[in-house]
C-alpha cells in the first residue's frame, strides 16, 4: 500500500513537471508570434492602403503579414465588414478555431487543471491527519486477531495459573453451572509475572479454549497526544465488546496506562490518567459490563494504581512464576515437538542443568540447538548442540577471534581456577558446573555454577560464601601472580553489593542488629528505583560501611587460607586450563579429588 503511494506521488510530480513546461512552451510561443499588437482602426487603414498581404482570423483575434513581411496582432470587436472588404482589397484570408472553443479551451486549461488537482491532492494529504484524528477515538483492539491458535495443552510449568483462568472459560462456556448458586465470575483477572514467564501466551490460550469473541489491546494502545483520545478509545472497546458479549477483552502491558494517579507531570489532568479514570468506570461503573471479561497482563503490579486492584475490577491476581524443575521439563517437550531432538537428549537432565529460566529463555535455548545442529549439518540437535547452546545463553558468545597475549592468559587461568577451588573447598556451596578462559560475552573468562535443587531462601552462610568464592579469583592473582588486576573488579563490585545488602536489609550483622536502614524511594511514573532516602545518622553510617568492610575482608581472609593450603590443586587447575581452555564438573573433580 505504502509503495502503490509513492508511485501516485511520483506520477503526480511528472505530471506537474510537465505541465510547467507545456505552460512556458506555450507563452513563448504566443509571445514570439506576437511581436507588437495594433490597433483595429490602425489595421484597417493598412487593409485600405494595401499594406496587408494575409490575413488568419482565430476567435476575435486577427493575425495579418503586412509588405515589409510584418507579423502583427489585433484585436477584431467583431466587424461585419471585414470580410467584403478584405475581399474588395483581394487579400488572402484564413480562419482557425478559436482558442476559446471547447476543445482550445479544454488544453489551454489542462496544466491549470492539473496544477489544481496536485493542490487538492496534497491538501487532502495534508487533512488526512485532520481526518485521522477523528477517528483517533476509535478502538485500537483487535477482534479475534489473527494468531496462531493456542490452547491449554501448548501451555506447560505454570499449573496453578491454569487452574485459575481456566474457571473463566469454564464461565464462557457454561455460565449456569456457577451462576446456579449465586456465583459471580470474576470480572477481570490480573496476571503477574516476570517477563517470559508465559503471561500473553496463556492469554492466548484462553481465546483459543474459550470459542468466544476476544479483543486483545496494548496499554500503550489507549494513549495518543491528542487530550481525550485514550478516553474514547476505552468507551469505544467496551461498546463493541457488550455488542459481543459474552467475550473477553485482553490487556497487555496494562502498566502503560494503569500507573498510579498523581504522579504524572501533568497531574488530574494528565491525559493518561483521564484513560485510566474511564477505564476503572467501565470496569465497575453504573453501566453493567455483563459478559464482558478482562484479562490483563503486567510485570509491575506495585506501580498499579490502587483502584485498579480493587474487587469489582480485577478481583484476582494470578501470579504465573517462573518455572520450577518439573515445569521446565514440561515446557522443555512442549518446545521439543516439531522438532527434530536426537534420543540422547533428555528433558529431565536439561532441565536441572537451567535453574532459573523462564518459558521465553527454554524457547530461545531450544532454538538456539536446533540451529546449531543445522549449521553444524546435523539430521537432529543433539545433546551437545544443547550444551553449547546452554553456554551461549548462560555465559554469552565464544570470541574464539580474540588475540590474548599469554601473561593475560595466564592470569585469567588463575584467576578462574581460584574461583574454582574456593567452590569446591567449602561445605554447601553450588556445584561447580563448569570454568572457561574463552572468552565470552564481555567476560575474559568465566566460571558458572549450577544448584543441585531448587533454592528460594538463602541462608547467611549462603552468603558468606557467594562473597568467599568471588574473593578467590582475586586472591589467587595475589597469591601466585603477586598482582592486582581490574578483572576481580564485577566480583569485588558484586560482593559488596552482598554484604551491604546482609547488614542494610537482611539484619545479619551482630554490630547493627536486626534492623533495615535506606528507606527505598520510587517514582512510579517512572517505574524505576532512583533513589535511596537515608534515614540514619552519620554514626551509624559509619558503623554500616565498617560492617560491610568486615564482612568483605574476613570473607578474602578465608578464601586466601583455602587456597593456600591448596596451592598444588590450584596449579593443577589453571595448567589444565591453559591446557584445554575449558573444563567441566568431571574433569574438575578429577583434577582437586572432591566429588
Amino acid at each position: 500500500m505504502e509503495s502503490k503511494k509513492r508511485i501516485g506521488l511520483a506520477v503526480l510530480i511528472v505530471l506537474l513537471i510537465v505541465a510547467v513546461i507545456w505552460m512556458v512552451r506555450v507563452t513563448a510561443k504566443e509571445e514570439s508570434e506576437s511581436l507588437r499588437d495594433v490597433k483595429y482602426s490602425e489595421f484597417l487603414s493598412m487593409v485600405d492602403g494595401g499594406k496587408v498581404v494575409e490575413v488568419c482570423m482565430e476567435g476575435n483575434m486577427v493575425h495579418f503579414k503586412t509588405t515589409n513581411y510584418d507579423l502583427l496582432d489585433t484585436y477584431n470587436p467583431g466587424d461585419p465588414q471585414l470580410i467584403s472588404m478584405l475581399r474588395t482589397k483581394k487579400v488572402v484570408f484564413s480562419g482557425n478555431p478559436s482558442r476559446n472553443s471547447s476543445s482550445g479551451g479544454l488544453m489551454g486549461w489542462m496544466p491549470m487543471l492539473l496544477i489544481a488537482g496536485a493542490f487538492i491532492f496534497f491538501m487532502r494529504r495534508r487533512q488526512g491527519g485532520a481526518g485521522k484524528a477523528t477517528s483517533f477515538g476509535k478502538s485500537q483492539a483487535k477482534l479475534n486477531a489473527s494468531v496462531e491458535q493456542v490452547a491449554f495443552s501448548d501451555v506447560a510449568g505454570v499449573t496453578e495459573a491454569k487452574e485459575e483462568v481456566g474457571e473463566i472459560v469454564e464461565f464462557l462456556k457454561d455460565p449456569q453451572k456457577f451462576t446456579r448458586l449465586g456465583a459471580r465470575i470474576p470480572k477481570g483477572t490480573l496476571l503477574v509475572g516476570s517477563p517470559g514467564t508465559g503471561k500473553t501466551l496463556l492469554a492466548r490460550a484462553i481465546a483459543g479454549e474459550a470459542g468466544v469473541p476476544f479483543f486483545s489491546i496494548s496499554g500503550s494502545d489507549f494513549v495518543e497526544m491528542f487530550v481525550g483520545v485514550g478516553a474514547s478509545r476505552v468507551r469505544k472497546m467496551f461498546e463493541d465488546a457488550k455488542k459481543h458479549a459474552p467475550c473477553v477483552i485482553f490487556i497487555d502491558e496494562i502498566d502503560a496506562v494503569g500507573r498510579h494517579r498523581g504522579a504524572g507531570l501533568g497531574g488530574g489532568h494528565d491525559e493518561r490518567e483521564q484513560t485510566l479514570n474511564q477505564l476503572l468506570v467501565e470496569m465497575d461503573g453504573f453501566a453493567a459490563n455483563e459478559g464482558v471479561i478482562i484479562i490483563a497482563a503486567t510485570n509491575r503490579p506495585d506501580i498499579l494504581d490502587k483502584a485498579l486492584l480493587r474487587p469489582g475490577r480485577f478481583d484476582r491476581q494470578v501470579v504465573v512464576p517462573v518455572p520450577d524443575l518439573r515445569g521446565r521439563e514440561a515446557i522443555l517437550k512442549v518446545h521439543f515437538s516439531g522438532k527434530k531432538i536426537a534420543e540422547d537428549v533428555d528433558a529431565s537432565i536439561l532441565a536441572r542443568g537451567i535453574p532459573g529460566f523462564t518459558g521465553a529463555d527454554i524457547e530461545n535455548l531450544v532454538n538456539e540447538a536446533v540451529l546449531l545442529a543445522t549449521r553444524r549439518g546435523k539430521d537432529a540437535a543433539e545433546k551437545n548442540d544443547f550444551e553449547h547452546a546452554k553456554d551461549k545463553v548462560m555465559m554469552g558468545a565464544e570470541r574464539k577471534s580474540m588475540i590474548i597475549n599469554p601473561d593475560e592468559k595466564r592470569s585469567t587461568a588463575y584467576h578462574e581456577a581460584g574461583h574454582v577451588l574456593v567452590a569446591k573447598m567449602l561445605p554447601g556451596t553450588d556445584p561447580v558446573h563448569k570454568v572457561t578462559i574463552i572468552p565470552r560475552g564481555r567476560a575474559l573468562g568465566l566460571t558458572m555454577q549450577l544448584p543441585m535443587d531448587e533454592k528460594h531462601n538463602y541462608g547467611e552462610n549462603d552468603l558468606l560464601n557467594s562473597i568467599r568464592i568471588l574473593m578467590g579469583g582475586r586472591v589467587a592473582e595475589e597469591v601466585v601472580l603477586n598482582e592486582k588486576t581490574a578483572g576481580a573488579g564485577n566480583d569485588i563490585e558484586r560482593a559488596t553489593k552482598i554484604a551491604r545488602r546482609m547488614v542494610c536489609e537482611f539484619g545479619m550483622s551482630e554490630e547493627l542488629g536486626p534492623l533495615a536502614f535506606g528507606k527505598k524511594e520510587e517514582q512510579v511514573f517512572l517505574g524505576r528505583e532512583i533513589a535511596q532516602h537515608r534515614d540514619f545518622s552519620e554514626e551509624t553510617a559509619r558503623k554500616i560501611d565498617a560492617e560491610v568492610k568486615r564482612l568483605v575482608t574476613d570473607a578474602y581472609g578465608k578464601a586466601s587460607e583455602l587456597l593456600k593450603s591448596n596451592m598444588d590443586n590450584l596449579h593443577k587447575i589453571a595448567e589444565t586450563l591453559l591446557e584445554k581452555e575449558t573444563l567441566n564438573a568431571d574433569e574438575i573433580n578429577e583434577i582437586v579429588g572432591v566429588a
